[in-house]
């Protein structure tokens, strides 16, 4: 009888060693990665792209000021400041060159609108 009590705990401590040895490379992996560099030297100017910050132009007409963001020329927003009166916010949802005006009170969803391929 004794001997299979021993037997019987052999067993179910057996799952136990198996997962700890399975776990133990994972373990000494994680703990050798070197640390980072602290003085890493910063990216070559030739990644940075500064295609996609917008130029703004602002221009003042009879007392508004308007203001015309672009990407890579391309006109997206249009901001206007009237001389008396509140402004307001053209954009080009679709890109196709038709403003509209957006409520800056109302929070805005912008959907994301890629072009995946054409036939």
């Amino acid at each position: 009888m004794r001997h299979t009590a021993h037997r019987f705990t052999f067993l179910l401590t057996l799952p136990f060693i198996a997962l700890i040895a399975a776990t133990a490379p994972a373990a000494a992996q994680s703990q050798a990665a070197p640390p980072p560099a602290a003085d890493a030297p910063p990216p070559p100017l030739e990644i940075i792209d500064d295609d996609f910050e917008p130029d703004v132009t602002i221009r003042k007409r009879d007392g508004d000021t308007i203001e015309e963001h672009r990407i890579k020329g391309r006109l997206y927003k249009i901001v206007v400041t009237p001389a008396h009166g509140v402004p307001y916010v053209l954009v080009d949802p679709k890109g196709d060159g038709t403003f509209v005006q957006i409520d800056q009170g109302a929070p805005q969803i912008a959907v994301p609108m890629w072009v995946l391929g054409t036939f």
